[in-house]
């Protein structure tokens, strides 16, 4: 029987072969890391929003405590959005007649709510509540990062279930005391937290880890 093909075309058909399958690899490796890079999951990506709020002024500058604004955070799963009464509570007095601010006027004396972007929203299908956290001794700045050096607020965190799974682990290193969970710069216990918190998390990673912890 005559040979079909020369011995170069047999030759360059084994080279496509082997070039597509490290171009399959090749794919999977690039899809692998963009899932996980920092700029699919917005970090460092500040949200347009209907006034140029500045967390470093208020919360850094001004040192307001996050509960004033974010008031449901230690009651509730949402933390919650300033209002416009919330906003207005201070710039009835301050920066009165600004133009940036006509968003907020217009919302306080129409009655209606102000639409803010969420930095930090999960999908739906993963279940959060910010108030078992706080109760816990899970600070603020270990999810939002530095707000009070922040003049456009953004993700510092991917907030994937990947990241959230490495705390659930081990969650004692991120821990405060109540009365820290506020506090910005804050040092964790780490090592220092009392052995009987330490064991008493260990003890309960199987359930902090477990599917329908998150996902109801």
């Amino acid at each position: 029987m005559a040979q079909l093909f020369t011995p170069a075309a047999t030759t360059l058909f084994r080279v496509v072969i082997v070039l597509i399958g490290l171009g399959a690899v090749a794919a999977g490796a690039a899809a692998y890391v963009w899932a996980r890079s920092g700029s699919t999951w917005n970090v460092g990506k500040p949200a347009s929003q209907p006034v140029p709020f500045r967390h470093d002024l208020h919360s850094g500058s001004l040192g307001i405590d996050c509960r004033y604004c974010h008031s449901t955070v230690e009651r509730t799963a949402d933390a919650g959005m300033p209002s416009a009464q919330t906003c207005m509570s201070c710039h009835s007095q301050v920066w009165i007649g600004a133009s940036v601010l006509e968003p907020i006027r217009s919302s306080f004396f129409l009655g209606q709510p102000i639409e803010w972007t969420s930095v930090h929203r999960l999908p739906d299908y993963a279940y959060f509540n910010h108030a078992v956290h706080v109760a816990k001794g899970v600070a603020c700045e270990t999810c939002h990062g530095r707000v009070d050096q922040m003049p456009r607020t953004v993700k510092t965190q991917t907030m994937s279930m990947g990241w959230c799974l490495d705390c659930h682990r081990d969650p004692t290193p991120h821990l405060r005391p109540r009365e820290a969970v506020f506090s910005m710069g804050y040092e964790p216990h780490g090592n220092d937290l009392p052995e009987d918190v330490r064991v008493f998390y260990q003890e309960a990673s199987r359930r902090l880890t477990s599917c329908s912890t998150c996902h109801r």
